[in-house]
This record gives structure tokens, C-alpha cells and sequence, in this order.
């Protein structure tokens, strides 16, 4: 019995049709990946330069978010998620209504984002972004 040396093969994969492979999967991610078209706030800013109009207090009302993420409405504190039903009941009342909001220099971001997404629900039309106090 004659037992012979085994020829080593050489082991390769074959590198031909990968190109081919990775341009299926480029348009395969490219067909199933959406793309959300909703980016930012969606806010309409005044014109630079614009002049200062005076308005009526009771056509005011104050949204103070404190640093702790309560959010004040008019120096009362409310819940985040009830502010899109009090602020709809207030427009109801007053079509002029102008929901004056203003932030704390150490307000979590998310929390103004939440704030603002309520009002939205509310369709508060006239919103005032005010800037935080310099302490």
C-alpha cells in the first residue's frame, strides 16, 4: 500500500462576481431605506429688521420652561402633556392668544422640543420665542 504525499490545494474564494454582489446591495439598501422629510421645526420667523409691535397682555400668555423641565404656564406649573388642551382652550377663548415661550440656560433641549411639539398639537399659530435671562 502506498501511501503518497496529498497535494496542498490551494483554498481561494472567488473574488469575480463581487462587485456585481455589492452593487445588489447598494441598490437593494438604496430601494428599502427611507428618508424622513420632516426635518427641524417647522417655524415661520419674522423678517430682520422688523419693528417692534406693541400687543395687549391679555393676548399674552407666559410658557416658562424651568431647569428642572417643568414647564410654567402663566406662573402656574402643569404637566408637559396637558399643555396642548389648556393652550387649545385658551385660543378657543382668545383667537389673538400669542404663547410667549421662554427657557432656562440649563433646560434640557428635548424638553423644549416636547414643549413645542404640544403647542404644535394645539395649532398655536403665534408662538414667541423669547431668550433666556442673563443671571
Amino acid at each position: 500500500m502506498l501511501l503518497g504525499k496529498k497535494k496542498d490545494r490551494d483554498v481561494e474564494i472567488p473574488s469575480a462576481s463581487l462587485s456585481d454582489i455589492v452593487f445588489l446591495l447598494l441598490i437593494f439598501f438604496l430601494v428599502t431605506t427611507s428618508i424622513d422629510t420632516e426635518k427641524g421645526l417647522d417655524l415661520v420667523l419674522p423678517p430682520p429688521n422688523s419693528d417692534t409691535i406693541e400687543i395687549n397682555k391679555k393676548n399674552i400668555t407666559n410658557l416658562l420652561i424651568n431647569a428642572a423641565g417643568q414647564a410654567l404656564l402663566d406662573g402656574e406649573v402643569v404637566e408637559i402633556r396637558d399643555i396642548s388642551r389648556i393652550i387649545r382652550d385658551k385660543i378657543r377663548e382668545n383667537e389673538l392668544l400669542i404663547v410667549s415661550v421662554k427657557t432656562d440656560k440649563e433646560t434640557q433641549y428635548d424638553v423644549y422640543v416636547h414643549v413645542l411639539d404640544q403647542l404644535k398639537k394645539a395649532e398655536a399659530k403665534r408662538i414667541s420665542l423669547a431668550e433666556p435671562d442673563e443671571e
